[in-house]
């Protein structure tokens, strides 16, 4: 083929040249083998660095920026997980549009270039409701999550071959020219698999042979399973993984999951991991002899609707994460990572190809030299005293080595970088403030349901119900409603007094509503998920009415049998009636599932849903239960945008029927008396999700993020259903804003 007449080619050709070059290589098959060194790509050793983006925590307009800031950050590879109960609602049908287009979003990656790491699972844990699994395989007769048994068996094999057709028939495995490299089987049930017993042994044999027996044409690796058979990659998970070791000597060290943050709960404080500390974990691993690394995440993105998992999962899944979950890079941690990604890949035919040696540089000081046949060279120097900076002598040159930290030398002489040594440059964040508004004028529908029960009961119990089993998880509301008679002789009447109302629950959130007014709220939290309530109550002489809201806030996500934990009130009482205490657990209760305006459709655009909406300019306040709509335009400039809640109590929010999720700026506690926030983090010593905590006594979470690809130019339908009661008014749209610094 020839590209240009002139004997020098014009740089526009070369690029032309160059791209077209680039797709023939990015789309031709490429078999996908290993050893005890590397995974081997169209026959070509090669170091992975993977960045976890999760389709569904994104929106399909936001996935080719994703994925070039990825590339542009020094990765070479993207991996997600399939994400179960969002493929497979219902038993046999399926759902691939939208965030959940996972065709699309492969074929993303591979427009970019990049490799892909598919871990099919199909549990997933992730902090993702239920752990990624179906409700409706609850109920299933005869099932036991992650047990040797036919029905989960069966179900799981299902989706796992209907995923792997899927996607042989669109070309996406490497052996077809597709960027699947690697996939994955099951998530972490080493942890678990003692607490199945016999079950739990056959079950993680027959899985790998399963997901292998599926015939992809590449590798298969189970992680945290530590007696992962022959056929399967083991794999590692966690802040640090430099001395972990493949359960058989023919496997790669691979890394599916490093945290450079944590997640946050509705309650939580907010966790950060210095990049400092990152860079050091990463760094670690291919100075010995790691060969495929993972971050989770590196775009944590949103839980939008009611997906997330915990329970008490914000909203926000932004982990603090090289990207943020408005889609911007985190500086100074993604430019960090990026020069210690060129690092590791100035050294990559040696850490890959070369003798590797080890030797001490004296107290936690120590190199690891891999050395090519030529006689090349590349040095990890580190040192692991998280205190002293201290002084290496490496074949007659001195180097500073800060406290754990480690220097990269590509040519066993020159420091191209030391993990502890930030250059890259830092960014400030603001989210900027706009009032919603209206190019027709701002006008608000408001509609109010009454506490209770509407229309006919669903049923009625002499009992307390599980709130999961009785909603599968359809809805997260559930109403118990009951009523007493309280006679004209009874003392607190005449003193002027209250009875107690005490309540427990198994989880996990309850407003209480007594004689249609709100009385209060209760909640467990993400550490302690069941709570107790005890407060007085304003009864009356005659029939009194007892309205109780239980709410649940995603359902358990990892865990032994975690799809039996339950949920829901277990014992009600009054105390301080002249019988003493009234026992409510065994009275006549009546349910309903859902709020109305969910039955109703109200969330969805232009849906009057049958009920009379008052309008007005001045929407009421502090009203509970009191659905909000209202028509705006998108707010000015290009940034991405985030719903300011700060006014708001809690409840949930959609645009033009798009569902932004759960709202609920609920107030971050300290969990002891001694658990201090910090002003600043030191990067030294090993790092736990709760060593550098900030956001006590703020807001868990304040904005929430909505895809500038959902707004319209005008006519935009904000729909807020408010719980416990707000000031919708003071609800702003702002901009997120970073300013390099």
């Amino acid at each position: 083929m020839k590209l240009a007449t002139k004997s020098i080619a014009s740089p526009a050709i070369l690029v032309l040249a160059f791209v077209f070059l680039f797709s023939l290589k990015a789309t031709a098959a490429a078999n996908v083998t290993y050893d005890h060194r590397s995974l081997s790509v169209g026959g070509r050793r090669q170091l992975i660095i993977s960045a976890a983006i999760h389709y569904p925590r994104s929106v399909p307009a936001m996935w080719p920026s994703l994925v070039q800031t990825a590339k542009e950050g020094g990765c070479n590879a993207i991996e997600s997980y399939v994400f179960w109960n969002g493929h497979e609602p219902s038993p046999g049908k399926y759902y691939f549009g939208g965030r959940y287009d996972i065709v699309k979003f492969i074929k993303t990656v591979q427009q970019a270039g990049m490799h892909m790491i598919l871990r099919i699972g199909p549990f997933v844990a992730a902090e993702w409701n239920y752990g990624g699994v179906p409700v409706w395989l609850h109920y299933v007769p005869g099932t036991v999550f992650r047990q040797d048994n036919e029905p989960w068996k069966h179900y799981m094999e299902s989706f796992t071959t209907y995923i792997v057709n899927l996607l042989n028939k669109e070309k996406l495995f490497a052996p077809q020219g597709g960027p699947i490299i690697l996939s994955q089987v099951e998530n972490e049930y080493g942890y678990y698999e003692r607490d199945y017993g016999e079950g739990g042994k056959r079950y993680a044999q027959w899985s790998a042979f399963m997901a292998v027996s599926q015939n992809i044409g590449v590798p298969w690796m189970m992680c945290q399973q530590w007696d992962a058979p022959a056929t399967v990659i083991s794999t590692c998970n966690g802040f640090y993984c430099d001395e972990f070791t493949p359960n058989t000597a023919d496997k790669p060290k691979i890394w599916t999951e490093n945290w450079p943050g944590w997640f946050k709960t509705f309650g939580g404080r907010d966790p950060h991991r210095p990049a400092e500390d990152v860079a050091y974990s990463v760094a670690r691993f291919f100075q010995k002899g790691g060969s495929v690394h993972n971050y989770y995440m590196y775009h944590g993105g949103t839980n939008f609707g009611r997906t997330s998992g915990g329970p008490f999962i914000t909203t926000s899944y932004d982990y603090e994460a090289p990207i943020d979950e408005y889609g911007l890079p985190r500086l100074p941690k993604w430019g960090h990572l990026k020069n210690l990604h060129k690092a590791i890949m100035l050294s990559e035919n040696m850490l890959i190809g070369g003798e590797h040696r080890n030797f001490s540089l004296g107290p936690s000081l120590e190199a690891d030299v891999y050395t090519g046949s030529s006689g090349s060279c590349a040095a990890f120097l580190s040192n692991s005293d998280d205190k002293n900076d201290k002084t290496a002598v490496f074949q007659n040159m001195t180097y500073h080595l800060p406290a754990w930290s480690v220097s990269i030398l590509p040519d066993c002489k020159t420091e191209v970088f030391n993990s502890a040594k930030v250059t890259a440059k830092s960014s400030k964040v603001e989210m900027l403030p706009e009032d919603l508004k209206s190019a027709s004028g701002l006008k608000w529908q408001v509609f109010s349901e009454k506490p209770g029960i509407w229309g006919e009961a669903d049923f009625v119990k002499n009992e307390l119900v599980d709130h999961i089993n009785t909603t599968k998880d359809t809805t997260d509301y559930l109403w118990y409603t009951t009523s007493i008679t309280v006679g004209d002789s009874e003392e607190f009447l005449k003193k002027k007094t209250r009875p107690v109302l005490f309540i427990e629950s198994k989880g996990h959130t309850l407003h209480v509503f007594i004689n249609k007014e709100y009385l209060g709220t209760a909640t467990g939290n993400g550490t302690h998920v069941p709570f107790k309530l005890k407060k007085s109550v304003p009864l009356k002489a005659g029939e009194n009415n007892i309205d109780l809201l239980s709410m649940t806030v995603g359902l358990s996500n990892a865990g032994s049998f975690y799809e039996w934990v339950p949920a829901g009130l277990t014992s009600v009482s009054i105390e301080g009636l002249n019988s003493g205490t009234l026992n409510l657990t065994h009275s006549k209760w009546s349910y309903k599932l859902g709020v109305q305006g969910e039955h109703l459709g109200l969330f969805k655009p232009g849906n009057s849903g049958a009920v009379k909406w008052t309008v007005t300019a001045k929407p009421p306040k502090k009203q509970p239960l009191t659905w909000y709509k209202v028509i705006i335009d998108p707010p000015s400039g290009s940034e991405p945008v985030g719903l300011d809640m700060i006014s708001m109590g809690k409840g949930m929010a959609w645009l033009n029927g798009e569902e932004i999720g759960r709202y609920w700026p609920r107030i971050a506690r300290k969990n002891a008396p001694n658990d201090e926030c910090v002003k600043e983090c030191d990067y030294r010593g090993k790092f736990m999700p709760d060593k550098c905590n900030t956001g006590c006594g703020e807001p868990s979470q304040r904005w929430y993020h909505v895809p500038r690809s959902w707004f319209k130019p005008s006519g935009n339908e904000l729909v807020i259903f408010e719980e416990k009661g707000g000031y919708p008014t003071k609800i702003k749209l702002s901009r997120r804003k970073v300013s390099e610094v």
